[in-house]
C-alpha cells in the first residue's frame, strides 16, 4: 500500500527517487524501531508525505486522538492484540477484517492497512463560541466517548472519521446552544448533552462510530456577562441574608410574645389560686371565730345558769337572805361610788331599809349600766331627761 501510494499523481508511474527513499525508511523501521510505522493521510497531496509515529495499540490509537489511519507492517505471522481488528487489503482492495488473536498474510500481496482500536475513547471538544438564544456570547467544551462498532464503515465510510466527528460535535453543539438560552444552559446541562448526542448519533452511524455519551465540561459566558451574574449573586445571597434576618426576628418576637403570654397565664393562675387560697383562709377563720364564740356565749351562759343556780340555792338555805342583802348592800355602796366618780349627780333610795326597793334601784342601775355600754355617747338632753326621769 506504501508503495502503491508512491506513484507519481501526474504520470501514474512509480519515480526511483520515492522507492528509494521508502525501501530506506522501510529498513531503518524494520532496524532501529520495529515500533515506528508509517502514518498516511488521506488526499491526493498529502499522500506524497509520510510521519512516522508511535503504533496505535494502546492510548487513543497512538500518538494524537487525530491520528488516521493507523498502519501495521505485514510480517507473514501478525498478531492481533485484544481490543483492536485488522483491516487486511490485497491488491488494495479489502481482503479480510482480522479478530484479536494471530493470521498470516502474504507479504507484498496483502497488506494492513487499517489498525481500528474498538475500545471506547474519548475525545476533547476545544471551547467553542456560541451565541445562546437571548444573544449572549458563550464558550463550551466538552468531551465525546466514541467507539468503532463497524471496521469497515470505519476505514472506507470517511477520509478521517475521527476528523469528521469532532467536527459535527463541534458544530452540533454550537446548534444546541443556539436553542437555548443561557440559564437554560447552565441548569440543564443533561438535555444539552442529549441533543448533541442525538444529533451525532446518527450522523456517525456510516462511519461505523458509536456515540455512547457526550459531556459538557465547561461553559465560560463573556467577561460582561459573568460580571452580571456575579452581581446578581451577590443581591440573591443578600436577599437570602435578608429574608433569614427577617424570618428569625419573627420567629423571636413570636417565642417572645409566647413567652409573654405563658407569663402572664401563670400569674393569673397564681393570682387566682392565691385569692382562692385567701377565701379558704378567710372562711375558716370566720368559722373558727364564729364556732369560738358560740362556744364562749354558750359557757358564759352556762357559767351563768351555773351561777344563778348556786345563788338561789343559797338564797333558799337558812340565812341566805340576809347574806343576799349584805352582798347587795356592799355592790350598791360599790355602784354609787363608781357613779359619784363618773357624775355629779348622785340618787339616793328614800328607803334605805326597804330590801326590795334597794333590789328594784340596783336592777335599774345595772340595765342603765348596760344600756350606757351599748350606747357610749348620748346627746345632752337626753342625759339631763335620764337624770330629771
Amino acid at each position: 500500500s506504501s508503495i502503491t501510494r508512491g506513484f507519481d499523481n501526474d504520470t501514474g508511474t512509480l519515480s526511483s527517487s520515492r522507492m528509494s527513499r521508502h525501501l530506506i525508511a522501510k529498513s531503518l523501521q524494520a532496524a532501529i524501531r520495529p515500533s515506528l510505522i508509517p502514518t498516511r493521510y488521506g488526499g491526493q497531496h498529502a499522500s506524497r508525505s509520510f510521519s512516522y509515529v508511535l503504533d496505535g495499540w494502546g492510548g487513543q490509537g497512538g500518538g494524537s486522538s487525530w491520528q488516521w489511519p493507523v498502519t501495521k507492517p505485514n510480517t507473514v505471522f501478525n498478531i492481533v492484540p485484544q481490543g483492536h481488528k485488522y483491516v487486511v487489503e490485497r491488491f488494495g482492495k479489502l481482503h479480510s477484517i482480522q479478530d484479536s488473536g494471530y493470521f498470516f498474510a502474504i507479504p507484498w500481496v496483502d497488506q494492513i492497512a487499517y489498525v481500528i482500536d474498538i475500545r471506547e475513547r474519548a475525545m476533547d471538544i476545544p471551547p467553542q463560541a456560541a451565541i445562546t438564544r437571548d444573544n449572549v456570547s458563550v464558550e463550551v467544551s466538552g468531551n465525546l466517548f466514541i467507539k468503532f462498532q463497524d471496521p469497515q464503515a470505519a476505514a472506507y465510510g470517511a477520509l478521517n472519521p475521527l476528523y469528521s466527528v469532532t467536527q459535527h460535535a463541534q458544530s452540533a453543539m454550537r446548534s444546541a446552544i443556539g436553542e437555548m438560552e443561557l440559564d437554560e444552559i447552565l441548569h440543564g446541562r443533561a438535555r444539552l448533552n442529549a441533543l448533541i448526542k442525538g444529533s451525532l448519533q446518527e450522523a456517525a452511524l456510516p462511519w461505523g462510530l458509536e456515540i455512547r455519551r457526550y459531556e459538557i465540561t465547561e461553559i465560560t459566558p463573556d467577561q460582561q456577562i459573568r460580571t452580571a451574574m456575579d452581581k446578581q449573586a451577590a443581591a440573591e445571597r443578600d436577599r437570602r441574608e435578608h429574608v433569614l434576618r427577617a424570618e428569625g426576628d419573627k420567629q423571636r418576637a413570636q417565642l417572645t410574645s409566647e413567652g409573654v403570654k405563658i407569663s402572664l397565664t401563670n400569674e393569673s393562675e397564681g393570682n387566682l389560686i392565691k385569692i382562692r387560697n385567701e377565701a379558704e383562709a378567710s372562711k375558716q377563720k370566720i368559722l373558727l371565730e364564729a364556732q369560738g364564740q358560740a362556744e364562749a356565749i354558750r359557757l358564759t351562759a352556762q357559767a351563768q345558769a351555773e351561777a344563778l343556780a348556786m345563788i338561789a340555792e343559797q338564797l333558799n338555805r337558812e340565812g341566805g337572805q340576809e347574806a343576799a342583802r349584805l352582798a347587795l348592800a356592799r355592790d350598791y355602796v360599790s355602784m354609787y361610788g363608781e357613779m359619784g366618780q363618773q357624775s355629779n349627780t348622785i340618787m339616793f333610795n328614800d328607803r334605805p331599809a326597804d330590801v326590795n326597793a334597794l333590789l328594784s334601784q340596783a336592777v335599774l342601775s345595772m340595765n342603765a349600766a348596760a344600756n350606757a355600754a351599748k350606747v357610749p355617747s348620748l346627746p345632752e338632753n337626753s342625759h339631763g331627761e335620764n337624770q330629771s326621769s
